[in-house]
């Protein structure tokens, strides 16, 4: 049984320097992962919140994005919220000059 990779990105949120701020892992195309994999994954990662973003799930969002903590999953939280979108941004997913972006989450869309 071959073992699919999934790439993530290692953020430090609401810092200007390295190893301060709250640390989020982002998965910037989790297509695939299911929802109990999420879960140990964000355990395994054992930071406060990590992101999964898959492909929109409605038509007025961009992306579907996950937030776990290492014990649940969570509707909506703020630093998961810009922390993705700031690193989605330097990754090149939101294109430059976008004035638009909508992350629907589980409570609905984001903007």
């Amino acid at each position: 049984m071959a073992i699919r990779q999934y790439r993530y990105l290692h953020f430090d949120v609401f810092t200007d320097r390295r190893f301060g701020g709250n640390q989020l892992a982002i998965f910037p195309e989790a297509a695939g992962l299911p929802d109990r994999t999420m879960q140990l994954i964000a355990r395994e990662m054992n930071f406060a919140e990590t992101t999964f973003v898959t492909a929109a799930s409605s038509p007025d969002t961009d992306v579907r994005m996950r937030i776990f903590t290492p014990a649940v999953e969570m509707p909506m939280a703020g630093h998961p919220v810009i922390g993705s979108a700031f690193a989605l941004g330097r990754d090149g997913r939101i294109g430059a000059g976008r004035n638009r972006w909508v992350f629907g989450l589980n409570i609905g869309p984001c903007r």
